[in-house]
């Protein structure tokens, strides 16, 4: 597997579901073994169902990318975390700890 220059730990009800990163080759998703044999485990999107194997794309996810807000709200993030509007990742990673809905993002591993 590539090594990762970003991760993200993608959290489905606040239960830790699986890991984003983000490779030299573009980026992966990954559901965690543990929330896979949770009975009440759901995918994160319907684009990205109950699977034990990776997930994989040259762009992120559309799923993720549709996390990160827009407009103005993405002006007052990119100027106060000082991350460039470009870099989705770093964007996803700062924006969408506590987003709308089921599914949250953080840095930090369970």
């Amino acid at each position: 597997m590539t090594p990762a220059f970003r991760t993200a730990y993608v959290y489905v009800r606040n239960t830790y579901a699986g890991r984003l990163s983000e490779t030299d080759a573009g980026y992966s998703f990954l559901y965690d073994t543990d929330y896979l044999a949770l009975p009440d485990a759901s995918a994160v999107s319907l684009t990205l169902l109950l699977n034990g194997k990776a997930y994989t794309s040259k762009t992120i996810f559309s799923f993720f990318d549709g996390l990160i807000p827009e407009g103005w709200l993405l002006d007052v993030v990119s100027r106060n975390w000082k991350i460039d509007r470009s870099d989705r990742f770093g964007l996803l990673l700062v924006a969408c700890r506590d987003s709308i809905g089921n599914v949250s993002i953080r840095e930090e591993q369970p």
